[in-house]
């Protein structure tokens, strides 16, 4: 069995994380676990809007989930997509600063 290219795989988890929703997620996770409903609440969305997002970044292998009872918590599996976040919008402040500075032609 061939497995896709690294560049490949990547785009795939980008492709994931270019949801709003999905990103909120997982900054809202980065401070721990949480249960579908109240991330529910949190994000203003119904349960089936949330689901699929969450199934969308289980599936990437982005979150894991436990049940206790009827209910699912979910948690970010690895602490490094906290990080990628961050980075994320150091980058995106820096290119923000430089726009209002005439630095760059945005």
């Amino acid at each position: 069995m061939r497995s896709d290219p690294v560049y490949v795989v990547k785009a795939r988890m980008f492709k994931t994380l270019g949801h709003p929703v999905r990103i909120r997620i997982l900054e809202l996770l980065a401070d721990g676990e949480r249960g579908v409903g109240e991330l529910q609440a949190e994000l203003h969305l119904d349960s089936g809007g949330t689901s699929q997002h969450l199934a969308a970044l289980r599936q990437q292998g982005l979150l894991d989930s436990r049940r206790v009872g009827t209910s699912v918590f979910y948690r970010v599996r690895d602490p490094r997509v906290a990080d990628l976040l961050a980075l994320a919008k150091t980058i995106l402040s820096d290119l923000a600063d430089e726009a209002h500075d005439g630095t760059e032609p945005f």
